[in-house]
């Protein structure tokens, strides 16, 4: 069982991306756990097409419905439902067949929880014990490391996309500084900051000033000095 686990500490270690996680790792977990089904939630990239399901997931991942979640999220730690609710009272909450016996676990960035590892079994398969989560809590601790790291090489990778020349735009937008404000400070009209601004979003994958200065932050990206001088092109 320990060798097993290994290799699933190194299948996590060779994958680059979170699609490559969820297609060739997270089988291999299932597997490994006996489960019926599997899943990675990730709380920035829930995507809901509907307002029911919107509804429904709200409620299902409300901590005041669900003790398991609530558990995940109050402890960090890995749970499985017979820990923290009776049987039948799990029926009541969560009646899916193949969903007759689940175990949770966080995946934590920066001290915060930022997703879940969930896996089920029917009712013919034994419930989930403390091996398991204890299986499961380093499978955790591996996988939050792991997005941590992927996650700041794409931050890094998507900041070197930036010229110099917004960049420059980037640390007025840090100081405060207005569209207009920019461009009398770099000597440009304010329709190029508001086209560059447009780009360096893109380039970012963020959708806001905010987001854009935060992610340069986090990555501790040295905003070069604005000349305020007008220059020659």
């Amino acid at each position: 069982m320990t060798s097993s686990l290994q290799l699933l500490f190194a299948a996590i270690n060779q994958v680059k991306d979170e699609t490559a996680l969820r297609s060739q790792v997270l089988p291999k977990m299932g597997k490994y756990f006996t489960a019926k089904r599997w899943g990675i939630f990730l709380f920035d990239r829930v995507s809901l097409p509907n307002n029911q399901l919107k509804k429904t997931l709200q409620t299902a991942l409300s901590i005041e419905h669900n003790p398991v979640l609530r558990y995940v999220v109050e402890h960090h730690a890995p749970v499985h439902e017979a820990l923290v609710v009776s049987p039948k009272t799990w029926q009541i909450i969560c009646p899916r067949p193949d969903h007759w016996h689940v175990m949770a676990g966080p995946l934590v960035s920066n001290g915060q929880l930022v997703g879940g590892l969930g896996f089920t079994r029917e009712k013919s398969l034994p419930a989930f014990d403390r091996q398991n989560l204890a299986d499961l809590s380093g499978i955790c601790l591996h996988l939050s490391l792991w997005m941590a790291t992927v996650r700041s090489q794409q931050q890094t990778l998507r900041c070197d996309r930036l010229t110099p020349r917004e960049l420059e735009i980037a640390s007025l937008v840090a100081l405060g500084r207005t569209n207009a404000e920019i461009g009398r400070e770099l000597w440009i009209t304010e329709n190029s900051v508001k086209q560059a601004l447009k780009r360096m979003f893109r380039k970012l994958e963020v959708s806001s000033r905010a987001e854009m200065v935060a992610q340069l932050a986090m990555k501790q990206q040295h905003l070069p000095t604005v000349n305020l001088s007008p220059s020659i092109q």
